[in-house]
């Protein structure tokens, strides 16, 4: 008896990486999403590629090294002796989002770096997390005498001033000022790893629709659906998307998923005439 065996599609392969929240891949899945672009990408290289890094810094370190020398000398390593740091000529390149790219070219946006800062940062064994800051994504680190929030473009230290600086014009817009406010400490919240996912899929979602990408941004959708199923929101973005692309069926199955669910959507009327539009359109 002969057995055939066939190769997962990179989405596939998304898909049993974020199945569960217990022992979520975090690079392995940021790495993936390169897959899109760079079909032959092999992650399991990328990963070895990271724990030759992280060898390099523990070789520098003595076995007991406390945690603020390897706060330290990770931060030489990844922002001097590496040469990490952002993107500033061309920061809304979806290449930013490739960890792959980033790996090569040692540029990337704040989120990109976080992700490998923080692979090696656990790696040395320290508490580091990710923080959905708004607008610029930071991480933290816990230390025996206290937290320290960074900047992964350039490794700095952010005390509270800085960071209530950074996140005023963003209150501001938003109308949480006097009464509204709310303190500092919520916007520090460590995120999960599917939550730091979810905000990379959604930034190379930005940059596709800005470009009007139409195939490219189905396909983020497609993970960010995979992701989180109940996103339904994304279930409608994904249909307006298709209906650009000429893909009928598909564009009506997902508008009428989202207005099946979304029942205090703001937009319901307008996708429900998009959705007629588009059913005279195919004849169904």
């Amino acid at each position: 008896m002969s057995l055939s065996y066939s190769v997962p599609t990179s989405l596939e392969y998304f898909a049993s990486l974020v199945r569960s929240d217990e022992h979520f891949p975090l690079l392995e899945a940021a790495a993936s999403l390169a897959q899109d672009e760079y079909p032959e990408f092999d992650v399991q290289q990328l990963l070895g590629d990271m724990d030759q890094l992280l060898a390099r810094i523990q070789r520098r370190l003595p076995a007991d090294a406390p945690a603020l020398q390897r706060l330290r000398t990770l931060n030489q390593f990844f922002f001097a002796d590496l040469g990490f740091g952002g993107n500033i000529n061309n920061y809304y390149d979806p290449e930013n989002s490739y960890l792959n790219a980033v790996l090569r070219t040692r540029r990337g946006i704040p989120i990109s770096l976080a992700v490998l800062w923080m692979e090696l940062a656990q790696g040395l064994g320290l508490h580091a997390r990710g923080i959905a800051f708004p607008g610029h994504f930071m991480v933290k680190v816990l230390l025996p005498k206290g937290q320290v929030v960074l900047d992964p473009i350039s490794g700095q230290s952010l005390s509270r001033e800085e960071l209530a600086e950074r996140l005023e014009p963003y209150k501001r817009r938003n109308g949480l000022v006097d009464d509204y406010d709310v303190p500092l400490g919520l916007y520090l919240q460590a995120a999960t790893p599917r939550d730091i996912i979810a905000r990379m899929l959604r930034n190379l979602k930005e940059v596709h629709r800005t470009q009007q990408d139409w195939q490219r941004l189905i396909a983020v959708l497609d993970r960010l659906i995979v992701l989180l199923p109940e996103a339904w929101g994304e279930r409608r973005d994904r249909g307006l998307a298709h209906a650009e692309r000429g893909n009928t069926p598909d564009a009506v199955a997902d508008l009428e998923a989202y207005l099946a669910h979304a029942e205090d959507g703001l937009d319901i009327d307008l996708i429900a005439d998009r959705l007629s539009a588009l059913r005279r359109a195919g004849g169904d």
